[in-house]
């Protein structure tokens, strides 16, 4: 690897400078010390050969979740702050891709582990005992962070996904902290809530409900018309249907009884910003705002394929037996590959609610001029603070 810098750092022999070397930069002989195999030192017949393979998978998937909290940790420093321009919904945007194509490279290498069968696992599986992915913090805190709930969880065996770090103090004061702190989707929420457009001066909601009455009152027609008694039974159960979907988007009460469910993630406010960009999206300031909610959606579904590949993984690997930290193994994995581990599942909801192009509400010119992007130039940052992304001005709510 070819450094375009030349770095230097002490010599070991005195307080002269020698010039970083590859090997020291990223400390290779200590990384390569740390696949220990315990099969070398417990096992009666030396080591096992596929033990090397599977410490060295696990290690570089601890790595790549340290990596995925960087960029993780990042993002959500930059959504705390009170405004939030385009530059920095360019750089979230950045970040969030690294994270997917990060999660690739981890669906990916399952295929890997994939190579060893259940009789080289076998060979070394009781030296792993009690030791098991679920103990693996880093994980958790991605979860926690992204916003996964202690509610929505599967239990693991008799205890909670905390159990595990119980007699670990330092990596459950961690946790606990994580547990504690605004996650992802409550920075996303809070985000959401503040998209222009929501307030008195065009209140989109409004126009939108407006809307659906109207698609609802032509499917209404149009079954009442119909003549052939089949497609006329069908069509009024079409409309129904829709009637009744609608409700449960509008009807704030119909929204916290499904948040509450546990079907629903966001505030209904926070779910009426996600409509407006998703409809206007093609709008300048509404661009990155979209593709940062599709980004959020890829990072869902990419843990869905990693739980649905490992959980596949580990029945073609032990059957159902109980996982070597005392889980069910492959019966708790596979529960997890499910909407309640969806963190913005209310994303891939919204298609469900989305109404033909003709319908959505005109924007009117004060609303075209508020979404209009202004390139920052020294005389026009001033000029731009009024303009700033969606929801991006703390209590910008409703001061349209």
């Amino acid at each position: 690897m070819a450094c375009p810098a030349q770095l230097s750092i002490p010599s070991s022999e005195g307080d002269s400078e020698r010039e970083v070397h590859y090997q020291d930069y990223l400390r290779i002989s200590e990384l390569l010390s740390l696949q220990e195999l315990k099969s070398a030192t417990l096992g009666k017949d030396g080591a096992v050969h596929d033990e090397h393979l599977f410490i060295v998978i696990h290690q570089v998937y601890e790595l790549w979740f340290k990596q995925i909290l960087h960029e993780l940790e990042s993002v959500m420093d930059i959504m705390r702050a009170e405004v939030i321009d385009e530059n920095q919904m360019l750089i979230i945007n950045s970040r969030v891709t690294r994270i997917t194509v990060i999660l690739k490279i981890l669906v990916e290498q399952v295929k890997v582990l994939e190579t060893m069968t259940p009789l080289d696992f076998l060979e070394f599986r009781d030296f792993l005992i009690p030791a098991s992915g679920y103990q693996s913090l880093q994980f958790r805190l991605i979860e926690v962070k992204l916003g996964i709930k202690e509610a929505d969880r599967i239990n693991y065996g008799s205890g909670t996904f905390k159990k595990p770090f119980e007699t670990y103090l330092d990596l459950k004061k961690k946790l606990d902290e994580a547990c504690s702190s605004p996650s992802l989707l409550d920075l996303v929420q809070q985000w959401l809530s503040r998209t222009p457009g929501l307030g008195k001066g065009f209140n989109f909601w409004a126009k939108y409900a407006a809307s659906v009455s109207n698609i609802l009152e032509e499917k209404k027609q149009q079954a009442e018309v119909e003549t052939r008694p089949q497609v006329k039974e069908q069509k009024f159960k079409d409309y129904q249907m829709q009637q009744l979907l609608f409700k449960q988007l509008l009807d704030e009460k119909e929204h916290n009884a499904l948040v509450k469910k546990g079907t629903r993630r966001l505030s209904h406010q926070a779910l009426q910003g996600a409509m407006m960009i998703t409809l206007y999206r093609d709008e300048p300031r509404f661009q990155a705002a979209s593709q940062f909610m599709n980004l959020l959606m890829d990072v869902d579904t990419l843990f869905m394929q990693w739980r649905n590949n490992h959980s596949h993984f580990v029945q073609r690997i032990i059957g159902t037996k109980v996982g070597t930290g005392g889980s069910s193994g492959y019966h708790y994995l596979r529960s997890t590959v499910s909407d309640r581990y969806k963190v913005f599942v209310d994303f891939f909801n919204l298609s469900s609610y989305i109404i033909p192009r003709h319908h959505i509400p005109v924007l009117s010119e004060e609303m075209k001029d508020r979404l209009y992007v202004h390139f920052i130039t020294a005389e026009s940052e001033q000029r731009f603070a009024r303009h700033i992304s969606p929801g991006f001005r703390q209590g910008e709510e409703g001061q349209d």
